[in-house]
Order: C-alpha cells, then structure tokens, then sequence
C-alpha cells in the first residue's frame, strides 16, 4: 500500500465532502501516464525517479511495448493540505480514438477531470472529443499544459515568445468549451421560445426572436479556463515540475510585499513591473515591456534549463540550488545525464503532484456537489422525461443529491464496465509472507510427499510387469487439460461507482435491465418487497449477490468489508448477471442509467476461428495407429494431438463471449453462414482482441480472416458525360456488342414481371393474385446523412408507433416529440421538387431494420395509410386512444417485411442499401376471385407464425405443408407477396445507375516539413484524398486533413511511420459513406472511350476490385477471366 495504509483510506472513505472522482484525458502520447505516475509517487507507491518510465498504471504488456493507455485503470490517493485530508479516486483513460469507449466508462463515473495538453501540438482531436464527452456528462474540468520543456529543448522558444504560444492555446480549448456552450444555450433558448408560443395561441403574424438574447443573459465566467481562476497548470511531467499562478503569488507576496490577491489578478494577462516606481502597470505589449508571467515566471525556468542542461554551468547551478533553499544529492550533481540533476531540483521546487492536485481538491467537485440537471439526465432514459416516472422514482433524485451513506439510504450503483482479473491477482488468493513457524510446518510436509513419492516410484517398478504399457501416460494426458484450465481461469470485476447507500459484501440487490420500466416493475411487485426474496416474473429485473467488493489500487486489488456512498469501487461476483453495464439498487422504484455516449463505433471486422475446430478425424486415425503402436511413446504421440483439439471449438465460443463482456466496445456476432465475427473500432484495437483472446480468453490458436470491409449499396442519377467527359447522346455507338448486351436490361418483361424503359417494375406473385409496381429513385446526400445521424430518433418512432397502434399508453418525452417534429419539418426542407411532393406524408416505412436510412414511399392512389408521424397527428389531438382515420390494408406488413429484406441486401454484393427511395406505384390484390382464400391464408399464416414460436417444429413443418397445399401450391399469399416485393425492389435498383459506397475515415497526420512529400505519396497510393493542410503557429509542423477509405486503411498506420522514419503518426476516426464515382459494371460504348480504353476496357476500376472481392467473400458468382494455358508471346522477327 505504500505510505497511506488500507485504514487510512477506509477512514476518507465516510467524509464524501473531501472525496474527489476525477479521471485525467487527452490526446494520445500527450503525457496523461507519466502525470498519472507522478500523482502515484507523491504517495508513495512507487519512486518519484521511476515516475514516467515506470507507468504504473499501464499494467498490460501490450501496453508497455505500444507506449500507449489502451484501459481505464483506478488508483485512491491520498492527499493532505493544511487541516484537510482528501481521497482522490484517479481514472487514467486512454487517448487513442480505438479505445475512446474506455474514456465513456471512466468519465461517467466522475465528478470531474483533469485534461492535458501538449504544450507543442496544442488542442488535437482528440482533445475536442474528451473535452465534448465531459460536457454531455456533466462533469467539470481543469486544464494541464504539459511538456513545456518541448518548448525549451526543441523548439528553442524564448520565454516571450512561449508566452505568445501558451496564449494561443488557451484560446484554442476555451474555443471548443464555447462552442459547446453556446449550442446549448441556443438549445435551451429555442425551446423556451417554442414554449412561450404554445402558450399563447392567439398570437397572430411573424414574430422576431432575439436569439442572440440567451447568449447575453447567460454566465459561462465559470467554464473558461484561466491562470488567474486557479484552474491552469503549467507543467512538464517527465522532468517532474509544475506549478499555477497561485503558487508563484504566495512566493512574490512574501519577497516584494504586494498583495497576493493583486498578483493573482496580474500574473497573468497584459501587465507588467515597472521597477522605477515598484508598481505594477497595464500594457505591457503596447509599451513593448515583459509580461509579468515571464518576468517573474518563465524566465526563473528557461535560465534555470540553460544552466543544467545546455551549458551545464556548476556554479550557477550551486547559486540556484542555494537560493531556492533544498538539498540535492552528491550523486545527482555528478550524474552524467543533466536531465537527473534537472529532475532533482524541478522535483524539490515546483512539485507537479503539489500542484496538480492542491487544484483538483479546490476546483473539483465532491460526490456532495452533483448537479440536479446531471442527476435527471442519467435517470431519464430513451423517451422518457423525469416528470414522467413514478413518484418514488422521482423521491431517489433526493438521495442522488444528498450522497447519504446512512442505514436508510437507496443503494444506487452504476457499473460502468467489466474487465478481467487473474485469480491470483485477487487478495484471497495473493501470496503472503510466512513467520518462521509456518516455512518449518511447510518444509516437514515437503519432506512428507518426497518420502511417499520415492516409496511409490519403488512400488511401481516392482508392480511395471503387470500393468499394460500405456495406462500411466493415459492417466497424465487426461488430467492434464483439466489442470490447465483451473490455472488460467479469469474472474470479472465489475468497474463501479456508489450514488446512495452503503454497500456491503455479500449484499444482494436487483440488476436493472436497460429497457426495465420502474413503473411496470413497482406494479408487479409487492408492497415491501426487496432484493433478499426471490423476485416474480418483472421483465428485466434480477437479483444478484455482491460477493466481493474491491478498493481499486491500479495493478492490485484491497479487499474490503463495506464501502459507503461516493466512492469508486470493484465488485466480484457479477458475471453471471451483468454483460457490459448495468445499474444496479435496493430499490425497484430506481430507473436504469442513460446508456454511455460512445465516439467511436465498431467498423472493422474479422471472422475468427479455431485452427483445429474438431478432433473427430485425429482420434480414428490415433486409434488405428494404436493397434500398430510399437512403444508406450508412440501411443502418447497419436493421442496428444486429439487431446489438445478435442474442445477447441466450444472454448473459442467461451472465449469470444469473454472478450464481448470484457471490452466496452468490441462486439461479437455469429452470422447466418456460422461464421464468429468480430467487430472492433480499429486496427490497434482488434490486435489487441485478438491478442486476449489468444492468450487470456480462449487460450486456443486461431485463424483471423482478412478485415471484412463494410460497403453499402445506391443509386445515381443518370450520368450526363461518359467516361471520357464527353456529352451523352451526341456521340455515335461503337461498341455494338455491349449495346446489344445491355439494351435488354433497359426495358423487358416476362410472365410475372415487366421493366419499362423509365425504371418502372411491374411484378406479380406466382398465383398471379397480387401485382406490384415499383420504382427506384435516388434520395438527395442531405437525406441520407440526416436518416442516418437521425437512426435512434427513428427507431424510437418506430416504438412510439407500435405502441399507439397496440392500443398501449406511454409515456412519451416532450422533447423527442420535439425532435420527431423537428425531423419532419427537416425532411420537408430537403425534399423539394415536382417528383418529391407530399414525399414526407406519404412516407411507407424506413429501412432496414426500420430504422434505415432507405425511405418506402406510398404513392399508390387508392390507399391513404396511416403515416409514420402519427404520433405527432395524436398529440395536437389530444386523444392518444383515438383509433386511426384510415386502416391498413390486408398484407401491408408483407410489403414492408420485403422491403425490408431488400434493403437489408443488395443485388450488386449482398451489402444494404443506402439512400434509396422506393416509391410504390400500384399494388393490387385480386380478393375478388378468391376472397375465402386469402382470408384464410393471413390467419392460417399468422396461426403458424404464433405457434412456430411456441410449439414442436416438426409439427408445424407438417402444418404449414397441409395449409399451404389446401390454400395454394405456391405457399402462403403472405409470403408471396414478401418475395414479389422484395424481388420487385431488387430489379427496380438494377435498373438505375448503381454504385458502391465506402466506409471513409478521417484522417489527421501532423509532419514536419521534410517528410510532407512522402505523407502525400503514401496517401495516394491508397486512394487517400487532402482535404487541407495548415501550418501549426510558431512551430514547422502541418496539421494535414484528409479522407482515406477504410478498405485501405490497414497498415496505413505503419507504412507512413516507416516512410517518415517516425515523424508523423495518423489518428483515423470513422467520418461517413462516400460514393465511389466509377460504375462497376462499365464498359465502353462509344467511339471515345473505344479509342481511351480499348476495347476490353480491362484498366482498373475500383468499385469492381472492391465488389468482386465481397463476393468472393460471400461465395457469391464472381464474373473474371481465369487463364489456364498461358504462353509466351512469339514475336515476327525473331523466331523463337
């Protein structure tokens, strides 16, 4: 435990008020470890020398070898000043944008956080994103400018001039925390004006809004970060020092007599010591005089580094160590590296940890200080609104407030996250030092099994005749595989915060599901009921017990009896109960958390398998070869090979559901063709699932599949130039055998369907009793990315409706009404023209999945359904049970299970659909000549739904086949119609201009000069494209912006380090779909592009490498020329 013992800390524990929750974050390689490590040294954990090589709290071996953060890990410190003793919970989060989810889990559970900044490379994207993630959560931050020696040692700034520098910086954050802050303002403003309308209904003409009213009344003095407000530190971890305005106005106040409230308002800002008259004064760039910062501040440490480190001045030096009044070691003075000798003195005068957290315990927020407004918003999940939720729900806002650990207090507990322990990691399990008297107790039992183990081995040599050869080998190979098992087993940990109560181990509570409704389970539920009785049938409720509860030491683990409200803790024993998070009370009435905001989304994918999935073969063939088995050796070797492989398959699937509960983000799937598919968020984030399930999860070798890339599928508008920019319909057709290939697909028709000319597809169902018409069209690019940011509105629509339509009351939050609203009127803005009129009324469904950005439009004229905005016709009625005007039709929902479907897989590879709008055009259904039929064929059709989901399979199988041949020979109607819808769509996608969309990262590379040309080349050969390029103030650095498709992006990462020799490293994020320009199925049929191409047209086309690989993926029919004879071309003037 190092200086503060396990008593101590279980003492800070009960004082909430002086607890502080902070997790520190940044930019990847911007020094949050190294920070990290010199808070742990000021305890006494580790040396203050090993302090930044040490990194303590990077305890994986990927992670040391890397040089970067890839999990949150914990820490409690201890921190004393003047009278008061404070805990400081500390979370180190990653800064790489793969393992950005790691950073959603660390700051939901905090108060506040510290964000670090290199003093060189200034605000970086990723900083923008943690500064983002710490507004949506609530959670104040300070500031930390690091690595100010950079400035110093490489960037040889003088003191003015790193002034200048730290100045831009600050503006640069305070940028990002206004922007954030002026959106929501605005946002606020917005709806206080819409509430101000609806209230007055008799307002009448246009009416002016001053919106920027709410950004004038508005107090954001707090938000900003400034020296002088005491929440910026200037520091350089590696070198061990820091300091804030603050401590260098107490040293000045004492030697120059100026009061240290006015140094505290002029250190920093535009002032400066005029030393005739002793005061100080305003202006000081205008008169061309030194700030006082650098005066007084910076120009102490600059002379300070050119006496240790560039002149290496031994007087100077004894004249500074004598000044400032410490001791340094004889042995650091004569150290051959300055940067020791530096760390000594920086260590003893400006102390980073002193500094750092002096302005964690005055900035930041106690457990007893969390706002009412975060408070509503974790317990408000999806649609609900807080003044919606039962009355004893809205009475725990009470305990989330006060942070009460007495006996009466809800416990509340969010787990944020699990990760996996070693079982010799676990304090029960930890070894401890032996007294004398337990190592002679163990040495006369040692002594005990050596002298039965040589009388055995004598006994066996005596009885080896009468045993048969191979039964002692036998017995080792069986155990053997058990034994290992037990030895590598992993426990989870759940990574958890307490908001009310005290929890104490072996306690059981209820585990809320995240779609568990408090209202539904207190009306099931028994007055008085808790978590210690065995719970009826409440959807989405359990109970748990908390079999262990953990003090988080960063690599090691306290075990402890009760923990009380306020603080971060590890809980053993929840494996079986929570996946990824959960919330976790004692009270049914408590509602589950928001769900965690997570940047980055999982894109990258591989099929996974076991390289010996089955043993079945191995074990015949080592029992026949043990018939011919000449010695007990041979047999050992026949049979080791089934051992191991025997249940290689069944531990890759144990395996992979470990790593899914292990990682935040990382997702498992099993597909429909049996293939385990794993998605994670980049490329250093899938080598290190990997990695883990290899060594820790699985323990098997596997077989990783080439990243499976995501495509989507569109349509175009008609091109108006051909391949080589020409005019269309100008030139004269050359290719004649193309043409005649293609006309064809322009317009044909056959029993069941007809394609016209236009695009039009007419298809009828096998029994010829249902006909549809269907049309392709393309949506605009605005469209598209508004259905696709808008996918959880829409889904939540799609319930909203679903329940309307039930008859089911729900509650529904007034802001996502307003949003729905919101979203329509969007959808109008945008969808403008003849072809789009009344487009967004007569909205079918969305797709797929329903929540898809694909639109199903209705523009059949005989059939007014009831729109998708119904919700919203509801509300303005004020009679949510009023039935709809117009009903559905019989089959509705089988036109859009098949929209559905073929939106869900294109024709071109398999892959969804993307911005298309398929507009239904006629739809008839022949009831007349059969009405009974068809009757009977939806209900027999919905009874086999219901009972397959239920009953016997094979006796439905033997159902379905008796209904289907009294009803007709070509199945149910239903299902026709499914397959004619989904057909009819397919042939209307093909008859437009198709293309591929690819995944597009944004790509942020910050270089020298020198090695700009070879960033470049690098990018252009994977198809990259240079949005911008800027050059970075004061510094010979590029920040350069571009796009490079996800099919490219693997070992981009190392091939521009290796080409720049490690002087520019990418940061890749997940940007949007972008259209591949180049029409796979291309072939030239003009004159032009005869003469351009050639006439195999056989130059690289992009979309069709891209397209054929998928299909090859997927097994699908790829079309390409395979030569099987080639010989070697024989020219006319040699013969040879």
């Amino acid at each position: 435990m190092g200086a503060t013992s396990l008593e101590k800390i279980k003492a800070l524990q009960r004082n909430p008020a002086n607890i502080r929750n902070l997790c520190i974050l940044a930019h990847v390689d911007h020094g949050k470890t190294t920070l990290a490590d010199c808070l742990v040294a000021s305890n006494g954990i580790i040396s203050s020398r090993l302090a930044g090589k040490l990194r303590y709290l990077d305890s994986r071996e990927d992670e040391q070898v890397r040089g970067i953060t890839m999990k949150s890990s914990a820490i409690s410190l201890h921190y004393s000043t003047g009278d008061q003793e404070y805990l400081l919970n500390l979370i180190d989060s990653p800064g790489h944008v793969d393992f950005s989810s790691e950073v959603s889990t660390a700051v939901r559970l905090c108060d506040g956080a510290i964000v670090v900044v290199d003093a060189v490379e200034g605000v970086c994207p990723q900083t923008q994103v943690v500064l983002r993630q710490a507004w949506l959560e609530n959670i104040r931050p300070v500031l930390v400018i690091n690595k100010l020696d950079r400035l110093i040692m490489e960037l040889k700034l003088t003191s003015l001039e790193a002034y200048t520098h730290l100045q831009k910086i600050l503006e640069q954050v305070n940028a990002v925390t206004g922007t954030l802050f002026t959106s929501k303002v605005l946002e606020e403003r917005a709806e206080k004006v819409k509430e101000e309308v609806d209230m007055d209904q008799d307002l009448s003409g246009d009416q002016v809004y001053d919106w920027s009213a709410g950004l004038d009344e508005a107090d954001d003095s707090h938000l900003y970060f400034s020296p002088d407000q005491g929440n910026v530190v200037f520091a350089s971890a590696i070198d061990g020092w820091g300091f804030s305005i603050q401590h260098f106005a107490h040293i000045y106040s004492q030697r120059m007599g100026i009061r240290r409230e006015l140094l505290l308002k002029t250190l920093w800002g535009d002032f400066y010591l005029n030393t005739k008259i002793k005061r100080i004064m305003k202006g000081a760039q205008a008169k061309g005089k030194k700030p006082l910062f650098v005066q007084l501040v910076l120009d102490n440490i600059w002379s300070l580094y050119d006496a240790v480190v560039s002149r290496r001045d031994n007087q100077k030096v004894e004249k500074v160590v004598t000044s400032l009044g410490i001791k340094v070691m004889t042995r650091d003075l004569r150290h051959s590296d300055p940067k020791v000798l530096l760390y000594a003195i920086c260590s003893q005068w400006l102390p980073v940890s002193k500094a750092v957290l002096s302005m964690v315990c005055e900035k930041l927020p106690s457990p007893l200080e969390m706002t009412a407004e975060r408070v509503e918003k974790l317990m408000s999940v999806g649609t609900r609104r807080f003044d919606s939720l039962p009355e004893r729900t809205q009475e725990l806002k009470t305990a989330f407030l006060q942070c009460s650990s007495g006996t009466n207090a809800p416990v509340i507990i969010f787990v944020s996250k699990m990760f996996a322990v070693d079982t010799k990691a676990l304090p029960q399990n930890r070894q401890r030092p032996l007294n004398q008297e337990e190592i002679a107790q163990r040495r006369e039992v040692a002594r005990q099994k050596h002298a039965e183990k040589m009388a055995a081995e004598s006994l066996e040599r005596a009885t080896h005749s009468e045993r048969s050869p191979g039964e002692a080998k036998m017995t080792s190979l069986t155990l053997k595989p058990e034994e290992e098992e037990e030895e590598q087993k992993e426990v989870f940990i759940a990574f958890a915060r307490i908001y009310s109560g005290t929890v104490q181990k072996r306690q059981r509570v209820f585990v809320l599901g995240p779609k568990y409704d408090p209202a539904q389970g207190l009306s099931l539920l028994p007055e008085g009921w808790s978590a210690s009785d065995c719970v009826p049938g409440v959807p989405h409720l359990s109970c748990c017990t908390m079999e262990n509860l953990y003090l988080l030491m960063g690599r090691e683990l306290e075990e402890l009896a009760e923990i009380p409200a306020g603080n971060v803790l590890g809980i053993g024993g929840l494996e079986e109960f929570v996946l990824k998070t959960a919330t976790l009370s004692a009270s049914p009435a408590c509602p589950p958390f928001t769900p965690l905001n997570f940047e980055a989304a999982p894109i990258v994918r591989v099929a996974v398998e076991p390289k010996h999935p089955t043993a079945y073969r191995s074990w015949r063939e080592s029992h026949t070869f043990l018939q011919t088995a000449s010695s007990v050796d041979d047999f050992a070797i026949s049979i080791q090979k089934p051992f191991d492989n025997l249940c290689e398959m069944p531990k890759l699937v144990r395996g992979m559901r470990l790593l899914n509960q292990a990682d935040p983000c990382a997702e498992v799937l099993i597909q429909e063709t049996g293939e385990h598919v794993l998605v994670t968020a980049g490329e250093v984030h899938l080598q290190r699932c990997l990695d883990d399930l290899r060594e820790r999860f699985a323990n098997i070798e596997i077989s990783v599949s080439k990243p499976i890339i995501p495509f989507r599928e569109t349509v175009v508008r008609p091109p108006k130039v051909d391949m080589v920019n020409e005019e269309l319909g100008k030139q004269q057709k050359f290719a004649v055998i193309h043409q005649v290939k293609d006309e064809p697909s322009q317009g044909h028709s056959s029993d069941c369907q007809h394609v016209d000319p236009d695009g039009l597809v007419t298809l009828s169902t096998p029994n010829r009793h249902a006909t549809v018409c269907v049309r392709a069209i393309p949506l605009p690019q605005e469209v598209t990315v508004l259905l696709e940011r808008s996918s959880e509105l829409i889904r939540n629509l799609e319930l909203i409706n679903l329940s309307l339509r039930e008859g089911r009351t729900m509650d529904i939050n007034l802001r996502t009404l307003e949003a729905i609203a919101e979203l329509k009127d969007h959808l109008q803005s945008l969808l403008q023209g003849r072809k789009w009129r009344n487009a967004v009324e007569r909205i079918w469904a969305f797709g797929p999945r329903r929540y898809g950005p694909n639109i199903l439009l209705n523009s059949i004229k005989d059939y007014n359904r009831p729109s998708v905005w119904q919700c919203l016709e509801w509300r303005l009625s004020n009679d949510p049970a009023r039935a709809p005007a117009s009903p559905l039709r019989d089959f509705d929902n089988s036109i859009v299970s098949g929209f559905q479907l073929a939106t869900l897989s294109g024709p071109m590879c398999e892959e969804p659909l993307m911005g298309v709008c398929f507009s239904v055009e006629r739809w008839d259904v022949q009831s007349s000549q059969h009405p009974d039929t068809l009757k009977d064929d939806s209900v027999s059709h919905e009874a086999l739904r219901e009972v397959s989901s239920y009953g016997n399979s094979a006796d439905v199988t033997s159902e379905r086949k008796t209904d289907a041949s009294s009803v007709d020979c070509y199945g149910p109607v239903s299902g026709q119609l499914i397959a004619a819808m989904k057909e009819a769509c397919r042939q209307a996608f093909q008859a437009q201009p198709r293309r591929l969309m690819a995944a597009m990262y944004t790509c942020e590379i910050m270089a020298t000069a020198e090695v700009l040309g070879r960033v470049y080349g690098v990018l252009g050969k994977r198809e990259g494209r240079v949005l911008h390029e800027e050059m970075k103030e004061g510094t010979d650095m590029f920040i350069i912006t571009a796009v490079l498709p996800v099919a490219e992006s693997f070992g981009f990462a190392d091939e521009i380090r290796k080409r720049t020799s490690g002087l520019a490293s990418p940061q890749l994020v997940f940007s949007h779909w972008e259209v591949i320009s180049s029409d796979p199925y291309w072939v030239p049929t003009t004159e032009e592009e005869y003469l351009h191409f050639g006439e195999k047209a056989d130059s690289v086309n992009q979309a069709l490498k891209y397209m054929n690989a998928v299909r090859r993926r997927k097994g699908l029919y790829v079309e390409e020329k395979i030569v099987e004879h080639a010989e070697k071309q024989r020219t006319l003037g040699k013969n040879k």
